[in-house]
């Protein structure tokens, strides 16, 4: 196995790729829900693209980062419907809710229907998600700056914890 920079996958990796590069509990966000999370973080407040995919970032932990490739599209279908209006300021298109958007969103939460983030009960696989992409983080930062043997340790380190998972899962 190669030291340093790689395309594609990480060396380590194993069996099928996380959705989009990143992990979601094994899937992509349906449009539904980007669409969900747009209008959530959009009622906290007015923001140009690539602010409110930070937003998104931030809600989740760093878990998901939607691409623009999905996040525009949405905006411009949430304009089309009456939802978001846009206006350029400073260079930058810059969104925000409309009254019809304010209501949906309210109607999102009174029904219980809230961001895509917010699962009730679920705050343990947000904490599993936040550690994984923290362990993920680390092990970017030896793939790039540590020897190859610090790498290969890690390597052994990873393969410990994956292990110890599926021990867990089998009640050992």
């Amino acid at each position: 196995m190669g030291r340093g920079r790689w395309y594609g996958r990480p060396p380590w990796a194993e069996g099928p790729p996380f959705a989009g590069g990143h992990w979601h509990g094994g899937r992509r966000m349906r449009r539904g829900e980007i669409r969900s999370a747009l209008l959530s973080v959009l009622a906290e407040g007015s923001g140009h693209g690539y602010e409110l995919i930070g937003r998104l970032e931030a809600k989740t932990g760093g878990v998901w980062r939607p691409s623009p490739g999905s996040v525009y599209p949405t905006l411009q279908l949430l304009e089309d419907e009456g939802l978001v209006r846009s206006e350029t300021r400073e260079g930058k298109r810059v969104y925000e809710l409309t009254d019809p958007g304010h209501a949906e969103v309210q109607t999102r939460t009174e029904t219980g229907e809230g961001p895509p983030w917010q699962v009730v009960g679920d705050e343990g696989v947000a904490a599993l998600r936040a550690t994984v992409f923290q362990l993920h983080a680390a092990a970017r930062q030896v793939a790039h700056a540590g020897t190859p043997e610090l790498v290969d340790r890690a390597v052994r380190i990873l393969g410990d914890a994956r292990k110890e998972l599926y021990l867990l899962l089998a009640g050992e």
